[in-house]
């Protein structure tokens, strides 16, 4: 029966139906029933100290974004990088890995794509040689310390359960540096083939409105009318108007004037025109269409150029920004309409790019609204720059770019020193044991509240609740597999599969067994699922659990291979203009390299006997 379980289990987190969250209250719901697992045993992952320390990393992790020291970091890159593509790789992957070492990789990511894609675009690089060697780096910083990604506390927490000694704050460094020395030289030299291809869209930097309009073909939907005496539309809350069901017009901005006096209104439900007023619409069909006169005519507009340049670079409350949907979103198979955008974000979509794949990159001219959301779609949206500052404090949408007009704006750094010194704390408390590395965690995000780093709302928003769940969810699941007797018979199949070989070489399979797994699953499910079979392997063998435990938290982490390995490699995909082939390329390789460093060095540092 748990066999059966762990099969359903494996084959929803492959097809991610449904999500891996969602699978883990299933396996919670499902495991009492086996009457291997009571209630409480199935819900005691929440109270485990790794799925806490999570949380607390994402919240300190949070508050380095908040105080602006992340984005200082990218400007540096920016300054120091020099002339060629060489010095910024190397400078990129060093930071984003130094930086993931002790936040989510994925943030870290979502971080510097658009501070690299500025960095390509002013010294003439193409986007695909940087937007792999910061997926790349961002996952081996997962190997550098024991925070630096969940499978490593997952594996950490197994040998708790198995009453075994646990890996130190800095046991994974040495192989870490190893292998990101490894990838920087590698992605150096793999360049040359990302460049080649012309996929990556090229766009250059400090794009204005009317840039941004041309690559998603609204030139053709965005235009100005004024509003004429006898219009129907006069002193009615745009609310009872519902332009946009009626007559398929979104309204962008107000131009009103009275008087002497000018200003640029942004529409809510509760706004009424006036004669006068100049709309900025946005047409959800194209105008040649030949319905537009006809509209203009029954609602008592007259058309009025609009030199959208010019719209671009005047003072005004309404911005414009492009944004990619993030692997974590709660908008992904919802559309736009059923996702209520402008009302939780304040702006409206006037420009969509499906998938993440360069072939699926046209901008869609019609049924915008209707279209089921994808990780790596891109969104034009267009609203309040004060509604455009607070995409930065969500996790589901990834601002790509934005014109001069906001991305010239320096992030607020008052509390950056704070921020630091935070982080410098939780770091120095976890490296000396003075307190458990959960209290350290926890420590690290009072400070960082009671200094102005974050408030509580935003701590909770930082939390990725769907890794929490997740985690939580899969522990229980190792136990239930352990008391059946399935870690031994994994255990047994893999001393058949390596009889004969040596302590190294059977470190050697389980590297390969678990980066395979990750290959399909989430390096937090693989690590759940391998860490106990390692932990046992080596019990069975007489040989210290740790060196396994460590392989298999390593092998977790190389999740270059595949696109869908990791939600680090789908942020890029669209951006580098990537296929599935050139993961093949770069990652096997790096793997491969991987996996010789881990079986060589996990030895030295951690002795198997």
């Amino acid at each position: 029966m748990v066999l059966l379980l762990l099969a359903a289990v494996i084959a929803m987190l492959a097809l991610n139906r449904p999500r891996a969250d969602a699978v883990a209250i299933l396996l919670l719901v499902t495991l009492p029933f086996t009457g291997l697992v009571s209630v409480q045993e199935s819900l005691s992952g929440f109270a485990d100290p790794s799925v806490v320390l999570v949380a607390a990393l994402f919240v300190i992790g949070d508050g380095l974004v908040r105080t602006g020291v992340a984005s200082r970091i990218g400007d540096w890159i920016g300054a120091r990088g020099g002339q060629g593509d060489a010095r910024v790789i190397v400078l990129l992957m060093l930071v984003t890995a130094g930086l993931g070492s002790m936040m989510s990789s994925t943030g870290v990511v979502a971080i510097f794509i658009p501070v690299a894609l500025r960095v390509a675009a002013r010294r003439g690089i193409q986007p695909g040689r940087l937007m792999m060697p910061l997926s790349v780096a961002a996952l081996v910083s997962g190997m550098l310390t024991l925070v630096a990604t969940p499978p490593n506390l997952v594996v950490n927490a197994e040998l708790v359960r198995a009453g075994l000694p646990l890996l130190g704050f800095f046991s994974f460094t040495p192989i870490g540096l190893t292998v990101l020395i490894l990838a920087i030289g590698w992605m150096l030299l793999a360049r040359r083939w990302l460049g080649e291809s012309a996929r990556a869209e090229q766009r250059p930097a400090g794009r204005r409105l009317a840039d941004l309009a041309a690559d998603y073909a609204v030139l053709d939907r965005v235009m100005g009318v004024r509003l004429r005496p006898d219009s129907p539309l006069l002193h009615k809350p745009l609310s009872e108007l519902d332009l946009r069901a009626r007559y398929g017009l979104d309204v962008l901005a107000i131009d009103r004037r009275k008087g002497l006096s000018h200003r640029t209104l942004q529409p809510e439900a509760t706004t009424q025109l006036y004669a006068g007023d100049l709309l900025e619409i946005y047409l959800s069909a194209p105008a040649e269409e030949g319905r537009l006169p006809p509209l203009l005519a029954t609602l008592r507009m007259e058309a009025v150029p609009l030199d959208l340049a010019d719209a671009a670079q005047r003072p005004r409350q309404i911005g414009v920004a492009e944004v990619m949907i993030a692997p974590e979103s709660k908008l992904i198979g919802e559309t736009i309409t059923e996702a209520r955008f402008r009302s939780r974000t304040g702006l409206t979509v006037v420009g969509l790019r499906h998938g993440a794949a360069p072939s699926g990159r046209k901008a869609l001219t019609r049924g915008l609204t209707e279209q089921a959301l994808e990780v790596g779609d891109t969104l034009l949206v267009v609203g309040p720059w004060r509604s455009i500052r607070r995409l930065r404090e969500r996790r589901d949408l990834v601002i790509l770019h934005l014109p001069p007009e906001l991305e010239e704006e320096t992030p607020e750094m008052r509390h950056a020193p704070q921020a630091l010194l935070a982080t410098a704390l939780v770091v120095l408390l976890m490296v000396t044991g003075a307190v458990p590395h959960v209290v350290a965690a926890l420590i690290g995000c009072l400070v960082m509240g009671a200094t102005g780093c974050t408030d509580l709302d935003s701590a909770y928003r930082a939390i990725s609740w769907r890794t929490v769940v997740l985690i939580a969810g899969m522990l229980p699941l190792s136990l239930a597999l352990q008391r059946a007797g399935g870690v031994d018979l994994a255990v047994a199949g893999l001393q058949s599969v390596m009889h004969g070989l040596g302590p190294r070489g059977i470190l050697a399979c389980l590297f390969a067994v678990t980066a395979i797994m990750g290959m399909f699953l989430s390096n937090t499910a693989t690590a759940v699922l391998m860490a106990p079979v390692g932990i046992a392997t080596a019990q069975e063998l007489g040989l210290a659990a740790q060196p396994f435990a460590m392989t298999v938290a390593l092998a977790a982490s190389t999740a270059f291979m595949t696109p869908v390995s990791s939600p680090v490699n789908m942020l890029v995909i669209g951006p580098g203009g990537y296929r599935f082939a050139d993961f093949l390329r770069i990652g096997v390789p790096l793997a491969l390299a991987s996996m010789v460093v881990t079986v060589v060095m996990v030895p030295w540092i951690l002795p198997l006997h």
